[in-house]
């Protein structure tokens, strides 16, 4: 499992760095929100610790900002004790809420029921046959598609097509190679089938189809899902 602590205090990263290696998690460090949203862009991360008050960006704005497109558990840290902060904290996205000083032995409790959690009841990431690239989820056990949250309904060749890219996210298909996957048969032409079925897709599942953040065209060669 893959850590993210955040704090502008080196020795208070270091030192929960170790507590936490010690129980076997594999840790990443950031000093500041802007370095903790970078770290969240380039790695599996599966629980995050947030200090509030850091310079550049504070954990609030960085959580505000974690939620837009991901779910992953995130204890809020503060050395403050007004309760006001733990509610906007909380309101924010945070799961749970820590007041520094703290004992380091509570937080591990914390980040192992948070973690449990997330892996047994809430992660759609830990569950077979669910696909997932930023706020885009399909659940093929259920064939529930939702984008941030929301269900959006498509026809099953839209689906399929959906699912394919999606659990290759980052591949690039061809318009041939979607065509023989997801009609199973050769494809002859298959360049306005493939392309009408992209666009309506784009309509469902994208906040402005014409500027697509998933399901993209790769010019000359074909289509993809971002990885995000």
């Amino acid at each position: 499992m893959h850590v993210l602590v955040c704090d502008d205090d080196k020795e208070i990263v270091d030192a929960i760095g170790i507590y936490l290696e010690n129980e076997g998690y594999q840790i990443f460090k950031a000093f500041n929100g802007l370095e903790a949203i970078e770290i969240i862009k380039d790695h599996e991360i599966h629980l995050i610790i947030m200090d509030i008050m850091m310079p550049m960006m504070d954990g609030l704005r960085a959580t505000m900002k974690i939620r837009e497109e991901n779910n992953i558990p995130l204890i809020m840290l503060s050395a403050k004790s007004e309760d006001s902060d733990k509610i906007i904290g909380l309101n924010l996205g945070a799961d749970d809420y820590l007041t520094k000083p703290f004992n380091p032995l509570e937080l591990i409790a914390r980040v192992k029921s948070q973690l449990r959690r997330y892996t047994t009841l809430g992660s759609l990431e830990t569950k077979r046959n669910v696909f997932r690239t930023g706020g885009l989820v399909i659940d093929d056990e259920s064939k529930i598609i939702s984008v941030d949250g929301e269900e959006v309904h498509l026809t099953p060749v839209q689906y399929k097509i959906l699912k394919l890219l999606t659990a290759n996210a980052g591949r690039v298909f061809s318009i041939e190679d979607i065509y023989e996957r997801v009609w199973n048969e050769t494809a002859f032409s298959p360049e306005n089938t493939v392309s009408v079925h992209i666009r309506k897709i784009r309509e469902k599942i994208e906040i402005n189809p014409k500027e697509p953040k998933y399901l993209k065209v790769v010019w000359g060669v074909g289509y993809k899902v971002e990885k995000i």
